[in-house]
């Protein structure tokens, strides 16, 4: 049976009547009505209202409704329903990949794999070959076997191969009648960067606590103050070379076993030594062309005093010197073998210098020396920088101005390319673009200065390559690596404070940076690199290669992507970063001492620990690291009440008016450390050698 209903008529006009009076009737089926998968709209619209504005933004979207009718009247509910799922799925993956290719630093679609290598394998294992020849590989840890080699390379800094280590025993190092200090490290001492990784690393569970206990007592830090107990033969980490060089009570540590079959000449397997595979390289830049030239091989030099290398910690710093680098250079003082406890220092001590880069805050230019005659006046009237110009500091403190052009051309790898580069201020993905960046520059023009330069002299506008924090960040990530392999030594960022002698680093002739925390990544904030490397041609062109991308993160993709990772040794941030685990939320069961759960507290030290400070001092700060990074904070005083360097009338001048305030119930532990190495610079203590300064 059927059923019928009233239609109502159209007007003249052509619309609908309202009323009910006129309706005629209108058949109706009783079967069952199917919608019309022809009629069914994939699109629909959508309006959305635009604030401040009368009119609505229409928009087309999916029509998610109609299309699940569809799916189900023509599929059935089962098959619909998964059909619909996955349209959904395709949808959000289709967002997702468009964002991944276009939005993403790496600029690729997902799943398809993304690399950084530019050298073949042939030349990535001629690098290899030429690190280990020159000495600059001493560790156990073999060639990866990625390269398939039938027979590891001969390894001059390991004792099958080279010298014998024989390994000191901390404890004996003080005498039992000077407990007071701890001796300096014994000149051309060494630090087995394999021994600390098996008690420090953090894949093995290993704890900063108990790794910093390793530090100090095999380092000979500890001196007598300690509780007793057994010290095992495993923590003895610091050897000297040569079977005559150890002292009484010295022991021979045999190095560990390789357990790898190409070691007695065996390859792992055919199919392994044909498969070059791993070796993917990147899609967004071509090979280097091979071979790729290698410097003269480096013999490795005794005794460990070599010219060539030189003992060299940079530092770079953007705008006005501040209390921060102030901090860093007196702690610098306070620890390092720099003679200043000898009127005549001798002759046969390796000592190191201290480079502080400063740089003006512009991005590019052209040598200057106007330009430099007018930072270096500011340098002798800044009240944190001007103590280090005294005649005492001479060769051992040096200020020098940074100059990206002048450091660019300073090496071969990147001298006549990078002018050509897209960008050149890249870390991580934050780009800073200079306007206008010239491109033919005269290398020889003295005088000239840039328009970059130029607009930043007669604009006060904030502009993007003129920010002194983004400056800091991104510059810094490429003149690491530019200094380390132009002059050689050490990079440290500038809120990096020393804590001991770094002797037993030096004699490690190994490049190293350390762990980015808990991450399995490198953090450069320390980096040591020989001068003129192997290694440091393959880390600066692959960067030119890569959008000259530096950060520490881009790095780990570098030594990754070449197998690499073993030639920059990635070492505990126990021992230059001890509260960083800590920071994030680790090991805080059994911290350090002291213990911080933020950054922030060296500088902010709660009230329930404040009395810790005063009382342990200097030698209960992190003891055994080599170093403390206390990560910015820069608007944080190290010493409110004394916020001056408090040198004492050797270094008083005429200008400097300072008042110090009342000083505070509590000290913080930034306070407690400024006013220790202050107190060393006046002659009133010794510092953590026992030596007195002598002027």
């Amino acid at each position: 049976m059927s059923h019928i209903h009233l239609r109502a008529p159209s007007s003249a006009s052509g619309r609908r009547s309202n009323g009910a009076s006129g309706a005629l009737p209108k058949f109706y089926s009783d079967r069952p009505h199917y919608h019309n998968r022809d009629s069914t709209s994939w699109i629909i619209p959508f309006s959305v209202v635009i604030p401040g504005a009368r009119r609505k933004l229409r928009l087309w979207i999916p029509n998610i409704r109609g299309l699940h009718r569809a799916s189900l009247s023509r599929f059935g509910k089962k098959t619909g329903s998964f059909l619909i799922i996955l349209v959904y799925f395709l949808l959000i993956f289709s967002v997702f990949a468009v964002a991944h290719r276009f939005g993403s630093k790496k600029k690729t679609w997902p799943g398809v794999p993304s690399t950084t290598l530019v050298f073949e394998k042939e030349d990535l294992q001629r690098i290899w070959e030429w690190e280990i020849a020159s000495g600059h590989h001493p560790s156990t840890r073999p060639v990866p076997a990625e390269y398939n080699l039938e027979v590891q390379p001969k390894n001059p800094s390991l004792p099958h191969a080279g010298s014998g280590r024989v390994y000191l025993d901390g404890q004996s190092r003080a005498s039992s009648n000077d407990v007071a200090y701890p001796q300096r490290p014994k000149a051309g001492s060494v630090a087995d960067l394999d021994v600390l990784m098996r008690h420090c690393d953090f894949n093995t569970y290993s704890y900063v606590r108990d790794c910093l206990e390793v530090l100090r007592v095999g380092g000979g830090l500890d001196n007598g103050k300690r509780v007793r107990r057994v010290i095992p033969d495993e923590w003895k980490y610091v050897f000297v070379e040569g079977e005559n060089s150890g002292r009484a009570g010295s022991t021979s540590s045999s190095l560990p076993q390789v357990p790898d079959s190409r070691r007695q000449g065996v390859l792992r397997g055919e199919h392994d030594a044909e498969d070059d595979s791993v070796f993917t390289k990147s899609r967004h830049a071509a090979w280097e062309v091979p071979p790729i030239p290698l410097p003269p091989i480096k013999t490795p030099h005794t005794p460990y005093c070599n010219p060539e290398e030189p003992r060299i910690f940079h530092m770079l710093w953007t705008g006005d010197f501040t209390d921060k680098p102030y901090l860093a250079l007196i702690s610098f003082l306070y620890t390092q073998n720099l003679g200043l406890h000898d009127t005549q220092p001798p002759r046969d001590i390796c000592s190191p210098k201290l480079w502080l880069w400063i740089n003006p805050g512009f991005m590019l230019t052209l040598k200057n020396p106007a330009l430099s005659r007018e930072k270096f006046e500011k340098i002798i009237q800044n009240q944190w920088a001007a103590p280090f110009l005294h005649p005492r500091f001479k060769g051992i403190i040096e200020f020098k101005f940074w100059n990206t052009t002048e450091q660019l051309d300073g090496v071969s790898e990147l001298r006549d390319v990078w002018r050509s580069a897209p960008t050149l201020f890249n870390s991580g993905g934050h780009t800073i673009h200079v306007p206008g960046m010239p491109r033919t520059w005269g290398v020889h023009d003295e005088e000239a200065t840039t328009a970059v330069e130029n607009q930043a002299n007669v604009t006060s506008a904030p502009v993007s390559y003129n920010e002194p924090e983004k400056v800091a960040v991104v510059l810094s990530d490429m003149a690491r690596f530019l200094l380390c392999h132009r002059f050689g030594g050490v990079y440290l960022d500038a809120d990096t404070l020393f804590l001991r002698d770094w002797e037993e680093l030096w004699g490690w002739k190994g490049a190293f940076a350390y762990r980015w925390s808990w991450h399995d990544n490198y953090n450069t904030a320390a980096l040591k690199m020989s001068k003129g490397s192997a290694l440091g041609s393959f880390i600066l062109r692959t960067a030119f290669k890569n959008d000259f991308d530096f950060h520490p993160m881009t790095i780990t993709n570098f030594m990754k992507d070449a197998y690499m990772e073993d030639l920059l040794f990635r070492l505990p941030d126990a021992m230059f970063d001890s509260a960083w685990l800590n920071m994030e939320g680790y090991q805080r069961e059994r911290p350090p001492q002291p213990y911080f759960s933020r950054f922030e507290e060296f500088f902010e030290t709660p009230q329930q620990n404040s009395a810790t400070p005063p009382v342990v001092g200097f030698d209960g700060f992190f003891r055994g690291a080599f170093s403390y990074h206390f990560h910015n904070s820069w608007s944080r005083l190290n010493d409110p009440s004394r916020n001056f360097p408090d040198l004492g009338s050797r270094f008083a001048r005429d200008v400097d008016i300072f008042v110090p305030k009342p000083d505070p119930q509590d000290f913080n532990w930034s306070t407690v450390l400024k006013r220790t190495f202050e107190a060393y610079i006046r002659g009133e203590i010794p510092n953590m050698y026992g030596e007195w300064i002598k002027y």
